[in-house]
C-alpha cells in the first residue's frame, strides 16, 4: 500500500501486531491466574463457610506456622490436643511452586497452606505453610486469608524460624546459645509475649512480616514468635524452642502438655529424614 509520500507499507503489519498483542495479553492473564492466591474449602466445611461468607468466619484464635519447624511444633505440641480436622487450603502457584488440581481432602502441601479447625471449638483454626510464597504474593496472601474471618475477638499467633546467621547482635554469634526465640507484636496486643522482644536492628521478612503488617494496619492483636536456629531442616531442639508459646492465654485454654507430644515430634523428624534421603 502506497502512502502520499510514496513509501511502501505492509497492509497486514498492524493486524499482525494486534494479534501478537492479544496473544501476549492472553499469556499474561494466564500467568497472572497461576499466581493467584485462592482459598479452597472441603465439602464438610463449605456449608458453614458459605453461610458466614458475608459476615466472615468467626475466629477467636488463628495460628499460622511458616516453615517445617513451626509446622512441626503445631502438629506435635498443639494439634495433639483434641481433635483437629482439615477444612481447606490456601493454594497458589509461582516460579517455584506449580499449582496443582486439588481434589477432596487431597490438598498438596507443596502448593498449599493447609487449614485445620479444632472440632470442639470451631473458632480456633491453624494454618501450616511450608510451600514457597513469592514476594509479590505475600500481601495478597494475607489479605485473601484475613478477609474470610471476622475481625471481632480475633487474635493471631505466627510462628517462624530462620538461620541464626540472620540475627544481628553486638555479641559474637558463636557465643549465643541456639536455638532461641524472639517476638514481635502489634500495638493492639494486650498480652505480654512469652519471650524477649526482637532487638533492633533485626528485621523479619517474608510471610511472617506480611501477616504482622496486615494485622498492625487492621488493628488485629497479633504476635510473631521467631526462632533462630543453626539447623535448617526439621529438628527436635528447634521445634522445642517454641514451647514458651504454650503459655499464651489463647492456647492455655485447650493445650495440655502430654507425653504424646514428644512421640509425635520424633515421628515427624524420622519421617522427614527418610524423605530427605530419598532425594539425596
Amino acid at each position: 500500500m502506497a502512502t502520499f509520500f510514496g513509501e511502501v507499507v505492509s497492509a497486514f503489519s498492524r493486524a499482525v501486531d494486534e494479534e501478537e498483542e492479544e496473544e501476549d495479553e492472553e499469556i499474561r492473564r494466564e500467568l497472572a491466574g497461576r499466581r493467584d492466591v485462592t482459598i479452597q474449602w472441603s465439602s464438610e466445611s463449605r456449608s458453614s463457610t458459605d453461610n458466614s461468607a458475608s459476615l466472615g468466619i468467626p475466629c477467636s484464635t488463628f495460628l499460622i506456622a511458616v516453615g517445617e519447624n513451626a509446622a512441626g511444633f503445631l502438629k506435635s505440641s498443639v494439634q495433639c490436643c483434641g481433635s483437629w480436622e482439615l477444612v481447606g487450603a490456601v493454594t497458589l502457584g509461582n516460579e517455584r511452586v506449580q499449582r496443582q488440581h486439588t481434589s477432596e481432602k487431597q490438598f498438596p502441601t507443596d502448593s498449599s497452606c493447609l487449614l485445620y479447625r479444632l472440632t470442639s471449638d470451631p473458632t480456633i483454626l491453624s494454618c501450616h505453610c511450608t510451600c514457597h510464597i513469592a514476594e509479590d504474593q505475600l500481601f495478597h496472601w494475607a489479605e485473601k486469608v484475613f478477609e474470610t474471618f471476622q475481625k471481632r475477638n480475633l487474635s493471631v499467633i505466627v510462628l517462624s524460624s530462620s538461620s541464626v546467621t540472620e540475627y544481628k547482635s553486638s555479641r559474637s554469634i558463636p557465643s549465643i546459645p541456639v536455638p532461641f526465640l524472639r517476638a514481635l507484636k502489634t500495638n493492639t496486643l494486650q498480652e505480654l509475649p512469652q519471650c524477649q522482644l526482637l532487638e533492633q536492628p533485626n528485621v523479619i521478612s517474608g510471610l511472617p512480616a506480611a501477616v504482622l503488617t496486615h494485622c498492625q494496619v487492621q488493628q488485629i492483636p497479633a504476635v510473631l514468635y521467631h526462632c533462630y536456629s543453626d539447623v535448617a531442616a526439621l529438628d527436635v531442639l528447634t521445634v522445642e524452642a517454641f514451647k514458651p508459646v504454650l503459655a499464651s492465654r489463647s492456647l492455655k485454654s485447650f493445650v495440655k502438655v502430654t507425653k504424646q507430644s514428644a512421640e509425635i515430634l520424633q515421628q515427624l523428624v524420622d519421617a522427614n529424614k527418610i524423605q530427605s534421603n530419598l532425594y539425596t
